[in-house]
This record gives structure tokens, C-alpha cells and sequence, in this order.
């Protein structure tokens, strides 16, 4: 399996190729959105440039970054697992429909700050100022490689480029603003709850979807200190890959290098009243993508 990654060595920031936990340098493009933005030509390649790996040496003073360091849009799915929406159910009493789709409802998205709120393997996260309830939330990442609008579902994968793993880490004590009537459309805080430094840990690599036919059986895990959190499946998605990219376009254009988070499974921390504290290592994990650690400061 050939994987895309952004490392730094001691000639900078670089774009490259990892196989079997080596990493290449690419020479053909200067970054990740370049390959995006030229994704139908370079996923030709693929195949040929696999081949051509074993006669090359790895770079060996590589430290692996974000994937994609600067998406140029992030969506985020909410309530999208159906052992989350039952496990926020039962735990927090929150009245959430566990079948939306079964009674025609859309998708939900909302949207995070591209920049300095993506951060990759090895980052150390700060808890944002006053934050007492800092929340894990494992996702698989899907990686668009061309500009569409208006995509039906039966041809939504043929606009994926790859898949990462992120952590649409949340503030959840800053979901409401103080002050402002529970009954008012603007209580709700999403920049203060999803988008501050550090909120988008991606990696530890972009795993083309070639190599994963059916995003829809991938096992996922996240540990807080050694501690298994979440263990699911992205089987759980109650609106698949498929019917979130098929709605998203409905709403806007989709660009190469935007990125979709698509739901987070059961295990946050908010259904067990435990968050993150300074000093406790985060590691998550997907199938065929692979395994990185954040640490919060």
C-alpha cells in the first residue's frame, strides 16, 4: 500500500510517498495540494511509482506533519454514529433521534477554521483558555481530489482522493455563550466549542482510496494514556460516505483539498464526564491508514 505524506527534514517541508513505514521524497509536487489539485493525473501514477520505490532510498530524517497542513475547507458531521447518538442518549438524556435518515432528515455540517487549527502527528494541543471539558473525537477523514457540485450518491466515492484520521477535538463548555437566553438562536457557540488552535490533529498519512474499496469497514480506536476510549467501526455511520459527500455538494462546490469529517463513534468524554488534561497523550488509529499520538499542553 502506497500512502501520501508532508514531512519536514533538514531542507524543509516536503511532500513524499510512504510505503511499509518508509518515506520518499516525491520531487513532482511542491504540496499535498498540488497533488490534489492535479489528483487525476497523479492517481495514474500510483501504481507505476509504487513499483519504482524499491529502487529508491527512503529519506532517513523525516518527521511526519499533517497530511494536509492547509485544507482549503473542513466540514464536520454531527451526530452521525449510531452507538454515539445511543450512548448520548442514555448518558446525557439528549433527545436524539437514532434514526434520522429512516424519517427523510439530511445530514448535519457545520464547519471548522482551516490553518492553524490543523496539526499533525507528535503536536502538542493547548486547552484553550478557560476550558475545563476538553473532548476526544475520533473521525475518519475524507480527502476531496476534484471540484464537484451536485454529486449523486452512486458516483460520491469517484470524488475522493484519499482518507486520514483526524480528531475533531471540542470544547464542550464552550458550546453555549454565557449570557444569552437557552431559547435564542445565537447561544450556540460553534467556533468557541470546534475551532481554536489545534482543534484538527490530522494523519499520520493520506491513504488513497484505491487502496480502501469500502470506507464502510474500517475498525477505528483512540486512547487517552494508554486507555481504550473509542472502539468502533465505521459501519456505524448512520449516513454514509456516500450520502454526506452527495449533500454537501447540494449545498456548495466541493474543492480538491477539502476535507470532511464524518462523525465521531461511541467513547468521547463527555459521556463518561472525563476530559483531556495537560500532559495526556491521545493516540488514534484507522484501518489502513494508520496510527499517530497528540499530546495536550
Amino acid at each position: 500500500m502506497l500512502q501520501l505524506v508532508t514531512y519536514r527534514n533538514a531542507q524543509g517541508i516536503r511532500t513524499g510517498l510512504m510505503q511499509n513505514d518508509k518515506i520518499y521524497a516525491s520531487g513532482r509536487y511542491a504540496s499535498m495540494q498540488d497533488v490534489l489539485d492535479d489528483w487525476a493525473q497523479a492517481s495514474e501514477r500510483l501504481p507505476d511509482v509504487a513499483q519504482r520505490l524499491a529502487d529508491r532510498s527512503p529519506e532517513m530524517d523525516a518527521e511526519l506533519l499533517a497530511p494536509l497542513p492547509a485544507p482549503r475547507n473542513i466540514y464536520f458531521a454531527g451526530a452521525n454514529y449510531k452507538d454515539h447518538v445511543a450512548e448520548m442518549k442514555r448518558r446525557l438524556g439528549l433527545p436524539l433521534d437514532e434514526d434520522p435518515k429512516a424519517g427523510g432528515q439530511s445530514p448535519w455540517f457545520s464547519t471548522k477554521a482551516t490553518g492553524s487549527t490543523v496539526v499533525g502527528p507528535g503536536a502538542r494541543v493547548e486547552r484553550p483558555r478557560g476550558t475545563r471539558m476538553l473532548d476526544w473525537e475520533l473521525e475518519l477523514a475524507v480527502v476531496i481530489g476534484q471540484r464537484c457540485k451536485d454529486v449523486p450518491v452512486e458516483r460520491a466515492l469517484d470524488v475522493v482522493a484519499g482518507y486520514t484520521v483526524a480528531n475533531d477535538l471540542s470544547a464542550r463548555d464552550h458550546i453555549a455563550r454565557e449570557g444569552v437566553p437557552d431559547d435564542s438562536p445565537f447561544r450556540w457557540d460553534w467556533i468557541g466549542q470546534k475551532t481554536f488552535d489545534g482543534s484538527c490533529p490530522l494523519g499520520p498519512a493520506i491513504t488513497p482510496a484505491a487502496f480502501i474499496p469500502d470506507p464502510h469497514k474500517l475498525q477505528m480506536r483512540l486512547w487517552v494514556n494508554g486507555e481504550l476510549m473509542q472502539d468502533s467501526n465505521t459501519g456505524q455511520m448512520i449516513y454514509d460516505v456516500r450520502e454526506q459527500i452527495a449533500h454537501l455538494s447540494s449545498c456548495v462546490t466541493l474543492l480538491p483539498g477539502d476535507v470532511i469529517l464524518t462523525g465521531t463513534p461511541a467513547g468521547v468524554g463527555m459521556a463518561r464526564n472525563r476530559f483531556l488534561q495537560p500532559g495526556d497523550v491521545v493516540r488514534q488509529w484507522i484501518e489502513n491508514i494508520g496510527v499517530f499520538e497528540i499530546t495536550i499542553g
